[in-house]
């Protein structure tokens, strides 16, 4: 009897190794496919953020066109976010660039602001004018990348175009997939429960990270209308945008708010740092867990494991979707290992045996440290 518990307790772990080696191999094998796989991912991550609306439709019309309302829906918000967003981030954009400029251009005779204030800090002229010469070589290195930055840009939009094509063949044929996997699994109700669960996951954690990306925004851009920070939108959203980046993201955002509020006084920068402190309270403690925490399910040990080893195979993108896909990776590991459990009792204590080993421990516990009884004065 307590060979085999012993037995018992050194197979689980051998258990766990091998299948930590098993996910080691297969993140290997990812890694050499990573732009084909991301794409694939997204187009799921896609897919399932937009099947409830599709599927709200088909009660009134064929699922294709439902699909199609769906996408022109979908297109029709992105157009209009460019055409009142963007429209004003590039116009602010370009404020920005030019007011730089003045910064940093000498005048005849004169300094410039931002030399002014270097050498009240001890920065000597000289110091000054070799880092500029440094920025102005910088410069005209990254536009000879312009080439290549052009093609970058290209590539992304044929990813863009793939994406959207994945997904709808994913919506369109999505549930015929599932009906299969359900059909052709040995437990029927490991493969529901599978994808009951990856639906759950995913689907929530793209929903949730857009709403919480967005309410970031709008709290950026409310904040610098209130401290009279110039570019507001254009700050909103870099905010909105950077939301989605794990842990540097509001750091990022953060630093260009502070440091274009310093260009109206010191006194409004702090006033800015300590506003994305709170902004950065409300999205990690408050909002944050509520709206993406519940729908994966991760342990913050686990979490941020997946953020390290998601950012190390797959760079940026990975580290993006690393939550996600730990969220997958641990239902499908639970679902095997419940499955596991129930075709092979006898590797596991029984309930019995278990209640057995807690009062064995707790009957140690007592002997280390045994109580002193305190004697009770008579009357």
């Amino acid at each position: 009897m307590q060979a085999a518990r012993w037995a018992r307790r050194l197979y689980i772990p051998l258990a766990i190794l091998a299948w930590i080696a098993l996910a080691a191999v297969i993140l290997w094998g990812a890694s050499h496919i990573a732009r084909a796989l991301l794409l694939l991912i997204i187009a799921a991550i896609l897919a399932y953020a937009i099947a409830p609306a599709a599927r709200m439709l088909e009660r009134f019309m064929p699922r294709f066109a439902a699909i199609a309302i769906v996408y022109l829906i979908v297109l029709g918000a992105i157009s209009t976010f460019i055409y009142f967003a963007i429209a004003t981030t590039i116009h602010q954009a370009g404020s920005l660039s030019r007011e730089l400029m003045d910064l940093l251009s000498p005048r005849q005779g004169r300094t410039t602001p931002l030399e002014q204030a270097l050498i009240h800090y001890g920065i000597s002229p000289d110091q000054i004018a070799q880092a500029r010469h440094q920025l102005i070589t910088s410069i005209g290195d990254f536009s000879k990348q312009a080439l290549p930055l052009l093609q970058s840009i290209l590539d992304f939009a044929i990813d863009i175009i793939i994406v959207a094509v994945l997904s709808i063949y994913l919506l369109i044929d999505g549930s015929r997939v599932a009906r299969w996997a359900r059909n052709n699994t040995p437990t029927a109700t490991r493969a529901s429960f599978f994808l009951d669960t990856l639906q759950h996951v995913v689907g929530g954690y793209i929903r949730g990270q857009v709403t919480l990306a967005a309410l970031i925004g709008l709290l950026v851009w409310i904040g610098m209308l209130i401290f009279h920070v110039p570019y507001s939108v254009l700050l909103g959203v870099l905010a909105f945008a950077m939301a989605f980046v794990p842990v540097l993201g509001t750091l990022v955002s953060g630093a260009v708010c502070v440091l274009i509020a310093l260009t109206q006084s010191i006194w409004i920068a702090a006033g800015v740092l300590a506003y994305f402190v709170i902004i950065h309270v409300i999205e990690g403690e408050l909002v944050g867990p509520r709206i993406v925490g519940k729908a994966i399910g991760l342990h913050p040990v686990v979490s941020l494991f997946a953020l390290i080893a998601g950012g190390e195979l797959f760079g940026i993108w990975g580290a993006l979707f690393a939550s996600p896909l730990a969220g997958i990776i641990q239902a499908l590991i639970i679902t095997f290992w419940t499955e596991w459990r129930q075709s092979h009792p006898e590797q596991f204590q029984s309930a019995d045996e278990q209640l057995a080993d807690d009062i064995a421990e707790v009957t140690l516990e007592t002997a280390d440290h045994p109580t002193v009884d305190i004697e009770q004065p008579t009357r």
